[in-house]
């Protein structure tokens, strides 16, 4: 399974013509967040294959077409927070946001409003354990987990309960954005317990069935 995962940026190459020609065999597209709906809505044309997305906490505002019609989100694919969903034989669920560092802003959330969050995943997730022997592939996230590729400052700050989650549910991946990369010697890769964490800024193309090292 070759997943394309992306957030935070455009990417010229990716935004491209000719995206399927040189980034053949993509079967699914998985939005971190902070990507508008427009390049969203391209790369599912463009490749023709199931997309599922977070919101990031820059995506609160109205997106327009070109032609100035109101996007409420990528018409091309599945908005997967509070959801858990199957894509291509995967199990998959979202959480949006970051952590809250504005009041009422929406595309935020406290730790313990994130932990409610997170509590309306666990019934179906428990059930996917009985029924298919696992609860979840991936976590599709905006924000990473605390103290794994995160920053000290408050809104590049990670959630605690994705480390409890990370423990309870076991999915073999937790893709995030939210945290931009300038430099090579960035840790980006993060193995805990079960669970390749991996900060996709601002895409990252890998198989699933072989995870990236770095």
């Amino acid at each position: 399974m070759r997943i394309l995962a992306i957030s935070d940026r455009v990417v010229e190459q990716l935004y491209h013509s000719d995206v399927k020609k040189h980034y053949p065999n993509v079967e699914l597209i998985v939005g971190c967040g902070d990507l508008p709906f427009y390049y969203l809505d391209f790369l599912v044309s463009s490749f023709d294959v199931p997309l599922v997305y977070v919101r990031g906490n820059h995506d609160s505002g109205l997106q327009y077409t070109a032609d100035g019609r109101v996007l409420n989100r990528a018409s091309g694919g599945t908005d997967v927070h509070g959801r858990v969903v199957q894509r291509k034989g995967l199990i998959i669920a979202g959480l949006e946001g970051s952590m809250r560092y504005r009041p009422q802003q929406t595309l935020m959330y406290s730790e313990n409003e994130m932990r409610y969050q997170v509590a309306r995943l666990v019934p179906r997730l428990m059930l996917n354990r009985a029924k298919f022997g696992r609860a979840l592939d991936i976590l599709v996230t905006h924000s990473p987990p605390y103290g794994i590729h995160d920053m000290t400052d408050l809104p590049h700050t990670g959630f605690q309960i994705f480390r409890s989650f990370i423990t309870a549910f076991r999915p073999k991946y937790l893709l995030h954005g939210h945290v931009h990369v300038y430099r090579q010697d960035t840790v980006c890769v993060t193995k805990v317990e079960q669970t390749y964490v991996v900060n996709v800024y601002p895409y990252r193309l890998f198989d699933f069935e072989e995870p990236p090292l770095k």
